[in-house]
């Protein structure tokens, strides 16, 4: 699939901000096998005094900017056609929870995509005693067979309520609602599945939404998106799955980056020179484009 996609981060200041410096996370990035970033831009208003753009631990594309001089708002505008064919999940090769063990304990490499790196608790997604005691009436025959189960039963039993949770809410904080969005339910299922031994982290990115028949699809209502990413193991790998929607990841889930949790991959992080708080709004379009033949 081809998407053509434009994110708008829009931020009021209830007084004016006097500098700032901020990490914005926002670019999707080409991944060998799943997609490619055929063009990109990202730009700022006002203009940053600084910025520069760099990969961070995990690969992800972020572009750092600073401000000196005094503003009360500030737009973050992305555009980016992006090719996504990720392969088809085929045979489960992926092996018991014992052998993962056995398996993950074989791996050596502390490089960005080991699973070592996403088998601890982390700020989000800290391992509960009773997110785990959910998780483990999902253990099926297979490491993915286990993932899958969870990820149906968070979609089952979980109420999706864009007023029930922040940002900021923890894993066991959205557990025991039983309702929260993407990244809540992506936490969920992360701390579950750690607490089984799994290796498990998190994908941030878009998803495109598709109207409902007869609907027109309205502009900037398609939104970021959340889901989680699985280590089956030494033969089958990292595989993902979306919690929310209860499905493995498919070619309408476009990747921004990988990390921990939520923290890891926000879209803007920083600090603000000001005595106000501020408000935030974002606008999405994921528009799959069709070629015209020759």
């Amino acid at each position: 699939m081809l998407y053509d996609i434009r994110l708008l981060l829009h931020y009021d200041y209830a007084a004016a901000a006097g500098g700032g410096r901020h990490q914005v996370r926002v670019l999707p990035s080409t991944i060998d096998g799943v997609q490619r970033v055929i063009a990109a831009s990202l730009s700022f208003s006002p203009a940053p005094n600084e910025r520069s753009d760099f990969s961070d631990f995990f690969g992800n594309n972020v572009t750092s900017i600073a401000f000196r001089d005094a503003h009360d708002t500030l737009d973050i505008r992305m555009s980016a056609r992006v090719s996504v064919a990720r392969p088809e999940p085929g045979l489960d090769v992926s092996p018991d929870l014992g052998r993962l063990r056995q398996e993950l304990a074989a791996v050596r490499s502390l490089a960005p995509a080991s699973p070592h790196h996403f088998l601890a608790a982390s700020s989000h997604a800290g391992i509960d005693a009773a997110i785990t005691a959910f998780a483990r009436d999902s253990i099926g025959n297979s490491a993915a067979g286990t993932a899958m189960n969870l990820c149906n039963r968070i979609h089952r039993d979980f109420t999706y309520d864009d007023e029930a949770t922040t940002v900021r809410t923890q894993a066991s904080d959205a557990f025991q609602l039983k309702r929260g969005v993407c990244q809540d339910f992506s936490h969920i299922m992360i701390a579950g599945l750690r607490g089984l031994g799994i290796p498990a982290g998190y994908v941030s990115g878009f998803l495109r939404t598709i109207p409902p028949k007869g609907k027109p699809r309205l502009e900037g209502a398609d939104a970021m998106h959340a889901w989680v990413k699985v280590w089956c193991g030494r033969d089958a790998g990292w595989q993902e799955f979306d919690p929310t929607n209860g499905m493995r990841a498919s070619n309408d889930h476009i990747t921004v980056g990988y990390g921990r949790d939520y923290s890891d991959v926000a879209p803007i992080v920083g600090v603000l020179k000001t005595t106000g708080g501020q408000v935030g709004d974002q606008a999405v379009d994921v528009i799959p484009v069709v070629l015209e033949k020759a």
